[in-house]
Formats: structure tokens, sequence, C-alpha cells
């Protein structure tokens, strides 16, 4: 049975490893820290009645992502599951430094090997989700919430890919570029064309655009223009072969590159920086469609987009109607840690830590090893 994050009542329901795809070598300790397994071996050898506390924080105002995949995680390898008592923040909640996400209770020898895992999982997932809801954000700036779209296939390993879209959905992202990127929350990669289409018409954008959307006829059809290196020209040749067909334009300048339209029009140049895709070229396009009656037609821009470049886009209230962000948002930037804070009823942590309370957290129900 396939399952996905839903949302009810405005709130995402918990994913349960009907959702993951677990490397069952995670049960041998293959993925574990050698120094937790030796600890391990020796606490279920002189201190096997233990009962320890571990809590997870990190140190950054941060969206929370990843508490599902843990949580299943420790579900399905840990030693007596049934017996350890979870409490856990949700996947979208807003955290602060210091705060406890999550706290796993029981005996050590049953989950402690799983302590640099979850904190893997929890710092992946909470930085790309961070990093999305902060360039969403960015792309508010101006008043109106531009649509961002995660483009992070060709940034990492492949195999990340469904986390890093799920996260991405959690961060706020509106669509994904592949299929795998949104099967953790049940829906379908979206994508238009890329310039190897184009290539394969010889640089014609109209016969590409055409092909499309003979091809695929129910997609809304967006030309990606910058083949060429000459949107303007481009954009309102497809716009004058398709007319209200054409929903949206999207430009992937090379930052190497000065549009053919300052090349002709060299007045304009010396006040500004004129590679790749920059304000003034996005502010002449949009003149160029409306005053041909396009003003229907949408503008999307990609190619090295951060966080820092949206906003600067948005401060001078840019006409993009879209982002396709990617790169910038897989950087890991967030740190979790997990600590030993009580054992057998009593505070015991290393000097500098102790167990924090946190009356966010929500106890969660072991419900079975296998929820298949």
């Amino acid at each position: 049975m396939k399952e996905i994050a839903l949302k009810l009542n405005g709130e995402i329901s918990r994913l349960t490893n009907k959702t993951f795809k677990f490397d069952e070598r995670v049960a041998e300790g293959w993925f574990s820290a050698v120094y937790f397994l030796k600890t391990r071996d020796i606490v279920e050898k002189n201190l096997p009645n233990n009962k320890v506390t571990m809590q997870f924080f990190q140190k950054d105002h941060a969206v929370l992502c990843g508490t599902d995949e843990v949580i299943a995680l420790i579900h399905t390898f840990a030693e007596h599951p049934e017996e350890l008592e979870i409490y856990s923040l949700k996947d979208g909640d807003k955290i602060s430094p210091y705060e406890t996400v999550l706290t796993v209770t029981g005996p050590y020898q049953y989950f402690g090997f799983l302590e640099g895992i979850i904190d893997g999982i929890l710092a992946r997932r909470t930085s790309v989700a961070t990093n999305v809801y902060n360039v969403v954000k960015a792309a508010r700036f101006s008043g109106k919430q531009k649509p961002i779209i995660f483009m992070g296939d060709r940034d990492d390993h492949f195999t990340q890919q469904s986390g890093d879209g799920y996260s991405a959905f959690i961060g706020g992202s509106t669509a994904q570029a592949t299929h795998a990127m949104n099967e953790w929350w049940g829906k379908e990669g979206m994508g238009t064309m890329p310039h190897a289409l184009i290539q394969m018409f010889k640089g014609d954008v109209v016969a590409a655009t055409r092909a499309y959307h003979q091809q695929f006829p129910d997609d809304q059809l967006m030309a990606l223009v910058d083949y060429n290196n000459d949107v303007i020209t481009d954009s309102l040749k497809v716009a004058r072969e398709f007319g209200d067909e054409l929903k949206g334009v999207r430009l992937d300048t090379s930052r190497n590159l000065v549009d053919k339209y300052f090349l002709r029009n060299q007045h304009l140049m010396g006040t500004f920086d004129p590679r790749g895709v920059n304000p003034e070229l996005i502010f002449a396009l949009r003149r160029s469609l409306d005053q041909e009656g396009f003003r229907h037609v949408k503008i999307v821009v990609s190619g090295g987009f951060t966080e820092e470049r949206i906003r600067a886009f948005e401060e001078k209230k840019v006409p993009v109607d879209m982002y396709g962000v990617g790169g910038s948002l897989l950087k890991i930037g967030i740190g979790f840690t997990g600590d030993n804070v009580i054992i057998d009823g009593e505070p015991e942590a290393k000097e500098g830590r102790r167990y924090k309370h946190n009356p966010r957290l929500e106890y969660v129900e072991y419900t079975g090893r296998d929820d298949s």
C-alpha cells in the first residue's frame, strides 16, 4: 500500500514505514558509527536494565523535517520498538535554537546505535525544508506570493530525490521536477522542455514548441526561450505563433552570457550587470510582450537563483511570475545533536547539556514494525 502525506485541517498527517525504503543493513549497524555499536555491546553486557532518555535539538530558527522518517526508522530497526517511548514535534513545525524536537526513552542497547542516522536524517531534511521556506518567503517580498519550482535533480545523487522533494514540499515549494521528488506527497513531477529539445530542432524554438504542444496537448504550454540567447525575439516568435495557447516563457540564460537584446542596444548598458537572467532583461521582456498584447504570458526564471537573488528581484519588483530553484536549496546548514540526558529516572548528561522539557512534543504511538 502506498502512503502519501496529506494535509488534514491544515496539518500534515504523519508518514509511517509504508513510505520509506530503508536499506535493511541499518539493522546490522552498517550505517552506524562503530563507537555506537561498541557502546551498545558494552551496555548490553554490563548494564542491561538501564533506561535512558535521548533528546535531539539543533541551533537555528528552522522548519523541522524528517521526524516521520526518523520515527519509522526507529520502529523498523530498534530492538523491541514497542517498549520505547517516543515524543516528537511534526514535520513542518517552526523550531527555535536548542528546542527539543524529539525524545526517545528506553534501554540504550535497543536504539542507541541509531543516533547518528537520526541526526543525519533530521539535518538534511530540515536544511532543505528551511532553505525552501526562506526562498518562498523571499518570493513574496513584493506582496504577491510567487510559486517556487524545486529543480534540484541535477545537484545531488538521485537516491536523495524523494526525501528532498518531500522536504521541499514541507518548506512550501509549489512543484517538483521529477516524479521521485513527489513520491512521498502524492503528486507527479512538473516540467516542460529542456535545451536538448530545442537542439533537436536545430535551434528553432517555434518548431520545438509546436512539437511539444502536439505531443502533450493537455499541458500548459510553456516555451524555453534562451537557447539562442535572444529571449525577447524568441518569446515574441512563440507568442505570435501560439497566441492564447502560450501560457508562459522560461529564461535560463547562463551567467556568462549577455543577451543579444543588450548587444543590439548597447546604450542601455553601463549601470548594471547585463549577464544572465537580470532584472533589466525581464523588464524589457515584459514590456515587449505587453506591447504586442501578450499580457497573459507568464515569465518563469531559473538558473542560479538563491534566496538572496530572489529577494533582490522582488525588492526591485521585477515582473517574474515563477522561480525555478535548484542547488541552493540542497545546502546542508543545519546540524542536529542527540544527547542522553536522563538515566534510570535521574538527570545525567555531559557538562553543558541537560534535559529540556518541551510541552509541544506529542506522544507517538507504536503501531507495529510492518505497516505494509
